[in-house]
């Protein structure tokens, strides 16, 4: 796996562009949560998405922007379909929202939609920062989701409880939408392989075994969804194989 620094849009932001070690499957767009140019707390994630054969983009955005980041999120969105190929969206946090919206308003690029979104320990009742509407909001209102959804939300998040992801999914089930909902047992910094960290104010990866085995199983979801490969790629299943990467 190699990483590389870059520039993603005239916002002059930048990401964190995560290779495998062959061709990858698919390319992830990954949104970190409402801290301000957070990308790498999702750093073990994002690796773990690598080892599992996919190209994943970490953008920072800024939540205390004067548009609340819509202009960031989407500006790392145009960068990230340049890529080819089948592209999933994965937000956490704040970031869920975020990529739920995309899924609700094919609007925002002409009709296109990314192969799949994941919302990880998101809000749904509250306005998405790409298009200003909750996505609640849009289902009642008879939205309909132009890529497949799926949620992954610690059962033990006290940060944004995981009844948030719930109503979403029974909401999308009643508009008759399939939807797949994980509960690991975690909390909401551990649904991405991290833990928080009260003394720096901000999350730090972790050893955490159910931390380490949410991580896994989101990346091996999202790599499925890309091309059917996951742990064929050569990803390791194990928490443990992700050892010397935490260190880094």
């Amino acid at each position: 796996m190699a990483t590389q620094r870059r520039a993603y849009g005239p916002s002059g932001k930048h990401l964190d562009d995560y290779r495998p070690g062959g061709a990858p499957v698919g390319t992830v767009l990954l949104w970190h949560g409402i801290g301000p140019d957070e990308r790498d707390i999702l750093e073990p994630l994002a690796g773990a998405m690598a080892d599992q054969g996919l190209r994943v983009l970490v953008p920072d955005w800024r939540s205390d922007a004067e548009d609340g980041g819509r202009a960031h999120l989407l500006e790392s969105l145009t960068h990230a379909r340049s890529a080819g190929g089948p592209l999933v969206l994965v937000g956490w946090s704040a970031g869920a929202g975020a990529a739920v919206g995309v899924a609700l308003h094919p609007d925002l690029f002409d009709g296109w939609a990314p192969t799949a979104v994941f919302g990880v320990a998101g809000r749904y009742d509250v306005p998405a920062r790409t298009t200003g509407v909750a996505p609640l909001d849009d289902l009642a209102a008879g939205r309909v989701p132009a890529a497949p959804v799926r949620l992954a939300h610690g059962a033990s998040d006290s940060v944004v409880p995981v009844e948030h992801s719930r109503a979403l999914a029974t909401a999308l089930r009643c508009a008759g939408h399939a939807v797949h909902l994980e509960e690991p047992p975690t909390d909401h910094a551990g649904v991405i392989m991290t833990e928080y960290d009260a003394e720096a104010g901000r999350c730090r990866a972790t050893r955490d075994e159910a931390a380490l085995r949410a991580g896994f199983a989101l990346a091996r979801g999202v790599a499925m969804v890309c091309g059917g490969v996951g742990a064929a790629q050569g990803g390791d299943s194990s928490p443990h194989s992700r050892t010397p990467y935490l260190e880094s």
